[in-house]
């Protein structure tokens, strides 16, 4: 095996990392995972993840925790709706019977992030991961990769793989290549309770998830297994607008008059989205890889995930993450190459192809869902798809 006695370092502990950690573990590789976080329980985890039959849920499938997925995932929790800005019901499929499960290509069972990345931890043998473990920079020495640590700690391996995300800072030791702004921004947070905070919303959100559009302007809120309910404001800016507005994203009345403002033909109802005074905002600028990015490959290094080719949110992110952790384990252990910059190759290429058919779709998407018949097409993207 390429990897015999070889130590792997896996740079972030998202699903993606977890995954290839998991998978490689289960074929006899070294591993260990170096991630940032303080502990496992430092931080409220992200959104509601929905996994894809032949991307997340195969990965998990294959790294043997299936029956650990259908014990943590959300039934229902994928039940949409699509309202105006007004709050009007143009697509419901909360009263429609259900007709996929497991096994069923259609199905795309949804799970909160914080009890995915349970599942995946919970997998590694002891020690895997080595929390607090911010990196500062990387060094090559001879054919070893030295890696330092903020906290002044320092690690060793043969391989590196980066699953570090949007700000990877291994992908600059792969690729001088840059992301570009897609020219939406998001307003991003989290409202706890949201029956009691944002009784309203939550009597729409009815546990699953809304996309609210109009005026070329977006809302999306999403129910998760805590009582809680994450939202995303969207819109067309400048790639600078996060500086130029001179908004205080930690005053909650600034943000709300920028609100008021720019929603200013919508609905009441979405002002909810600020009456919670533990509620924080967060912008979010969305960036993408270029569709033609490619680089020479190394033998010891590659990405995964963001940190190779981030785009903006498509439902498609953490299942592009783990398809690559699945792509890339069996390909290191396979047997099929002598040597590992040709194994490396052959997966990063792979990985360009489906990048490029995926970036195609998701740019089309930011162009339609932010154009003045947004909504008309999400309706009718919605309706063409399988029960």
């Amino acid at each position: 095996m390429l990897l015999q006695n070889k130590e792997v370092a896996i740079v972030g502990g998202g699903p993606g990392g977890l995954t290839l950690a998991r998978l490689l573990q289960l074929k006899g590789a070294n591993v260990k995972v170096y991630e940032r976080d303080e502990s496992r329980d430092v931080r409220v985890q992200g959104a509601t993840l929905d996994l894809h039959f032949e991307s997340g849920l195969k990965a998990i499938e294959k790294a043997g925790l299936l029956d650990a997925f259908k014990a943590n995932y959300r039934p229902d929790n994928d039940r949409y709706r699509v309202v105006d800005k007004k709050a009007t019901i143009f697509y419901d499929d909360h009263d429609k019977e259900s007709t996929s499960d497991f096994g069923d290509e259609s199905f795309r069972p949804e799970i909160d992030r914080g009890p995915l990345r349970n599942i995946l931890l919970d997998s590694l043998q002891p020690d895997t991961v080595v929390w607090d473990s911010h990196i500062v920079s990387l060094e090559k020495i001879d054919d070893t990769w030295k890696i330092i640590f903020q906290n002044g700690n320092t690690a060793f391996a043969d391989i590196v793989i980066g699953a570090d995300g949007a700000n990877s800072k291994i992908r600059p030791v792969v690729t001088p290549i840059k992301p570009f702004y897609s020219g939406a921004t998001y307003l991003v947070g989290n409202i706890e309770d949201s029956e009691k905070n944002a009784p309203k919303i939550h009597s729409l959100l009815k546990g699953g998830k809304i996309s609210a559009m109009g005026d070329s302007k977006t809302i999306f809120v999403s129910a998760k297994g805590d009582g809680s309910m994450d939202f995303y404001i969207g819109w067309k800016a400048t790639a600078d607008w996060v500086k130029e507005s001179g908004i205080d994203f930690k005053n909650a009345e600034q943000i709300l008059e920028w609100f008021k403002k720019e929603y200013a033909s919508w609905d009441n109802i979405w002002l909810e989205l600020f009456n919670h005074k533990n509620t924080q905002f967060i912008p979010r600028p969305l960036y993408c890889m270029p569709l033609d990015q490619h680089w020479e490959p190394q033998s010891n290094i590659t990405l995964l995930g963001d940190a190779a080719h981030l785009l903006p949110p498509n439902g498609e992110g953490v299942n592009t993450a783990m398809l690559d952790a699945l792509d890339l384990s069996e390909i290191l252990t396979s047997g099929k190459f002598a040597d590992l910059k040709p194994a490396i190759a052959y997966y990063e290429e792979k990985m360009f192809a489906r990048f490029v058919e995926e970036g195609k779709e998701t740019i089309d998407m930011i162009d339609w869902m932010y154009s003045p018949n947004g909504l008309k097409e999400m309706v009718k993207t919605l309706n063409q798809l399988p029960n």
